[in-house]
């Protein structure tokens, strides 16, 4: 009789939660979602996920409700589900990137769980190769950098001064320090994505690990 009563008040509890559940129209998820990323408002995304149900975001395939998404999912270690969406879903190009360094973080926190260490240099590197990011997400082309210290160096000084060279900057640049405007542009662009997401490394790799 006891265990009846105690399954009936969890019923009644379920009701009223469900009653004031609070619903957001898809515009409205998909404005939140859209600025809690640009601010990269990791718990904020965190408790979003957590009110929502799964019903609500599921079947979406709007790029900041998966974004924000597969934060959510990367802050749970919850990496098959990442691997799994990134894999099977479309994604703009604009967000390969983005969406790159999701994956990585999600193979380096994964290994490290695992082994119950960080990883080194060489070890995110063997990672990299062994796990190459889906086509959804990668064109297949791999990036690589072998600039001598000296260009280096200047890179470094004129970003400490502008993060977003204009192309008339960016020729200057490039005459200066020996590159190719090519160069430069990706140089600058891939500095400004590892500074972005240097937050996201931080929130897959809790500290005490």
């Amino acid at each position: 009789m006891a265990r009846e009563q105690q399954q009936q008040q969890q019923q009644q509890q379920q009701v009223m939660i469900r009653q004031n559940h609070l619903a957001y129209t898809d515009e409205q998820l998909m404005c939140i979602c859209e600025t809690l990323c640009q601010a990269k408002d990791y718990p904020s995304i965190c408790r979003l996920f957590d009110y929502l149900y799964p019903n609500e975001y599921l079947h979406s395939t709007h790029p900041s409700l998966m974004r924000a998404r597969l934060l959510y999912l990367l802050m749970k270690c919850r990496f098959k589900e990442i691997y799994d969406l990134l894999s099977s879903s479309v994604f703009d190009s604009r967000y390969h990137e983005e969406l790159q360094e999701i994956w990585w973080q999600a193979h380096y926190a994964e290994l490290e769980q695992a082994r119950c260490k960080p990883l080194g240099a060489v070890e995110k590197y063997r990672l990299r190769k062994k796990h190459p990011p889906p086509s959804t997400i990668w064109d297949g082309q791999e990036t690589i950098y072998s600039f001598k210290e000296n260009s280096r160096k200047q890179l470094k000084a004129f970003y400490k001064e502008n993060k977003y060279p204009s192309a008339e900057e960016k020729r200057v640049i490039a005459e200066k320090s020996g590159l190719n405007f090519l160069q430069v542009s990706n140089w600058f662009k891939n500095r400004r994505q590892r500074e972005k997401f240097s937050h996201i490394s931080d929130i897959s790799h809790p500290s005490g690990r």
